[in-house]
């Protein structure tokens, strides 16, 4: 009752904040995956021009969207009336006060059927950007038609709706009714596209960006490895241009994009390795996503680790024999998984290819076994999702140097402090 009471004050401050600032540009990003890395990449685009808010987390649940689009910060102690209390004060000031932002980039989550359709009842963006349709939280949602019902209803209450085309199934275009639709994506029968011309692992891609409003296409570098990395920038491009930022802005706002902590992001490991931490989170299309990265490489060593795609429902037995079936034995001298659905479902699959698999238990002892048959020059990828899997805390065994360990996802004492208890309860 008090949660609800909080949402719904919560949220006609929103909608008065947007109404007395008009000027003020509203982004809304949702989809099954790279919401957080799009997010930032537009907010790092637009600050070459706009002045931008952005809630750095991944918050998104009915209180923490509506206090992120405010730039509030999420009370320590939701149950203390006082701090709502503050809170309010504040929402109230920045609805009176003139505004301090230009563009407000805000990501749209979803667990369950309904709640993305909820954030159209408060909020109307002037461009609502559709990241991908996958299995997500399928035991909530059962199917991906309902994944897509979800995730898409975004496009119908926004003004403009930019749709990733690589990673979203023309089939589903029936769930649209916005007719001021545009697509981008890594394909060329996208609008707007990056043909990437060079690429390496280490120094990303060079290519060309094309989009309808250029005569010629525009030269760009992007310091990110892996093709579905690059759709998050061309989303990021995409919005800048419609906010009418000119090339050089661009450039320059392409030029601060790196990878987030825990999403493709290259790292030294021991031997002269390299470690690709894709440890933040899991999911089908993104596990699938960074094998085939992993498969482009030209080195004398490819290990993967895999950890259990967690929220699949009933589907995760067909998508972790899915995964294994990709596991390619000519391509890796590993397949390592963590978690009892990994060992259960994709171990068994990727074994049945030919691969050499190793089953652990948690990421410690995964992590002390790749460390035991890593060779020079190898590149390790780890996958894997947050609870009860953890492996960022695998990578922390193969890593060059323990300074880098603050480039992983989950390292604030408080999620030490879970991790710990975790870990112990397998000694």
């Amino acid at each position: 009752m008090f949660k609800s009471y909080i949402q719904k004050r919560l949220e006609r401050y929103v909608k008065l904040y947007f109404k007395n600032h008009p000027e003020v540009i509203l982004v809304a990003v949702t989809g099954s995956v790279g919401k957080t890395s799009t997010k930032v990449a537009i907010a790092t685009v637009l600050s070459e021009r706009f002045r931008v808010r952005l809630h750095k987390g991944n918050h998104n649940d009915v209180l923490s969207a509506p206090l992120a689009a405010l730039g509030i910060e999420y009370p320590s102690n939701i149950r203390n009336v006082g701090e709502w209390m503050r809170v309010f004060k504040a929402a109230r000031r920045r609805i009176k006060d003139p505004t301090d932002v230009d563009v407000v980039v805000q990501e749209l989550g979803s667990d369950r059927i309904g709640q993305v359709p909820h954030f159209g009842t408060y909020l109307h963006p002037d461009i609502g950007v559709i990241t991908a349709v996958s299995a997500e939280h399928m035991e909530f949602f059962k199917t991906v038609d309902n994944v897509a019902t979800e995730e898409l209803s975004v496009a119908n209450y926004s003004e403009l709706a930019l749709i990733n085309k690589d990673d979203i199934d023309g089939i589903y275009a029936k769930h649209l009714k916005n007719a001021k639709i545009n697509t981008y994506g890594t394909s060329a029968s996208a609008e707007y596209h990056f043909i990437s011309m060079d690429y390496a692992a280490k120094e990303g891609n060079v290519g060309l960006f094309y989009a309808p409003e250029f005569t010629d296409p525009m030269p760009a570098t992007i310091k990110l490895i892996g093709e579905h990395t690059l759709r998050p920038v061309i989303a990021a491009m995409a919005v800048g241009i419609k906010l009418g930022m000119d090339t050089s802005e661009l450039t320059r706002g392409l030029s601060k994009i790196r990878p987030l902590s825990g999403r493709m992001n290259s790292l030294k490991g021991i031997d002269g390795s390299l470690i690709i931490d894709d440890t933040y989170n899991s999911s089908p299309l993104a596990a699938e996503s960074s094998l085939r990265v992993l498969y482009q490489l030209l080195v004398p060593q490819k290990i993967v680790v895999f950890g259990d795609m967690n929220e699949l429902g009933k589907t995760s037995e067909s998508e972790h024999k899915a995964l294994g079936h990709l596991c390619d034995p000519n391509q890796l001298a590993w397949v390592i998984t963590v978690g009892p659905e990994s060992e259960k479902f994709l171990a068994p699959a990727a074994r049945a290819n030919g691969c050499q698999v190793k089953s652990f238990q948690n990421a410690l002892l995964a992590g002390a076994f790749v460390r035991g048959v890593i060779a020079e020059g190898a590149v390790v990828l780890f996958k894997g999702s947050q609870g009860g899997i953890y492996l960022e805390e695998a990578v922390k065994s193969v890593l060059h140097s323990a300074h880098d360990e603050s480039q992983l996802v989950r390292q604030s004492p408080e999620w030490m402090v879970r991790k710990n208890k975790f870990f112990s309860t397998f000694s």
